[in-house]
């Protein structure tokens, strides 16, 4: 790794979780030089019907603890 990769992450692991979330996010796309933008836009309209869905009272979400607790226990 280089000299300036390493004090990257020195200098980023300071940061608050949200903005190495940003970040983290910002790369990950940065990666992906061929986005669909069809299944891109898939995903976005059924993020937007399970916003409304919890919204509007129709589903009811789970707490993220929970789901990833009984994902350990199971696997």
């Amino acid at each position: 790794m280089t000299q300036i990769t390493e004090t990257l992450k020195l200098e980023l692991s300071q940061l608050s979780v949200q903005d190495r979330a940003e970040i983290a996010q910002f790369l990950i796309q940065s990666l992906d030089e061929n986005i669909d933008e069809n299944l891109k836009q898939a995903w976005d309209n059924e993020l937007n019907q399970r916003l409304a869905e919890i919204g509007e009272g129709n589903v009811r979400g789970e707490l993220a603890e929970q789901v990833f607790l009984e994902l350990r226990d199971r696997y």
